[in-house]
C-alpha cells in the first residue's frame, strides 16, 4: 500500500509532478483542492468567501483525513494545508510526505505568469508578489521541514524535465 503526500508552496509543482508520478507508478492522483471542489460543488474561493479561512481549514482537514485513508494514492495538498491543526503530523503518520522545495525566484517566475488564476495574487505588483512569497515561505517552512523527504521541484518546466523528476522521486522513495 502506497500513500504519498506532496507538500510545498503554491507554484512548487505539486500537481504537475503528482499527476506524472501517479501515472508512472499506476497510482491514483488526488489534488486536495480539486477534491474539495468536487465534493462541495463550489470553488475553494467560494468556500473561503462563504465560510472564511477558519471554516475552509476545518473542511480541508476533514477532507485530508478522508483522502488520507485512500490506498495506492498520491495526494497533492494545498500550500497552507500542512500549517494548520495537526495536518503535518497526520500526513506523516499515515503516509510518506515529500516537500517540493523550490527557490523563491523560480516560484516568483511561475506565479507571476499564473497570477490571475490565484485570488491571493491577482492584483499584486511584482515587488508585492516577491514580498508575499518570501514572507509566506518564512511562516510555512517550519511545517514543510517536518516532511519525510525534501525534493527539488525546480525542474518541472517541460515533459523531459518532468519525466526526469519522476525518476528522481522514485529513487528518493525507493520505489
Amino acid at each position: 500500500m502506497t500513500r504519498i503526500f506532496l507538500i510545498g508552496y503554491m507554484g512548487a509543482g505539486k500537481t504537475t509532478l503528482g499527476k506524472a508520478f501517479a501515472r508512472a507508478m499506476g497510482l491514483t492522483f488526488v489534488d486536495l483542492d480539486w477534491y474539495i471542489e468536487e465534493r462541495y460543488h463550489k470553488t475553494v474561493r467560494q468556500i473561503f468567501e462563504e465560510r472564511g479561512e477558519d471554516g475552509f481549514r476545518e473542511l480541508e482537514k476533514r477532507m485530508l483525513h478522508e483522502t488520507g485513508e485512500f490506498e495506492n494514492v498520491v495526494i497533492s495538498v494545498g500550500g497552507g494545508t500542512p500549517c494548520f491543526f495537526d495536518n503535518m503530523d497526520y500526513m506523516n503518520s499515515v503516509g510518506e510526505t515529500v516537500f517540493l522545495d523550490v527557490d523563491v525566484k523560480v516560484l516568483f517566475r511561475r506565479l507571476k505568469v499564473a497570477k490571475q488564476q490565484r485570488p491571493l495574487l491577482a492584483n499584486k505588483t511584482d515587488e508585492e508578489l516577491m514580498t508575499f512569497i518570501v514572507e509566506a515561505l518564512q511562516k510555512r517552512l517550519p511545517f514543510y521541514s517536518k516532511a519525510n523527504y525534501v525534493f527539488n521541484g525546480e525542474r518541472l518546466e517541460d515533459r523531459r524535465q518532468i519525466q526526469q523528476s519522476v525518476e528522481r522521486l522514485k529513487e528518493l522513495l525507493n520505489l
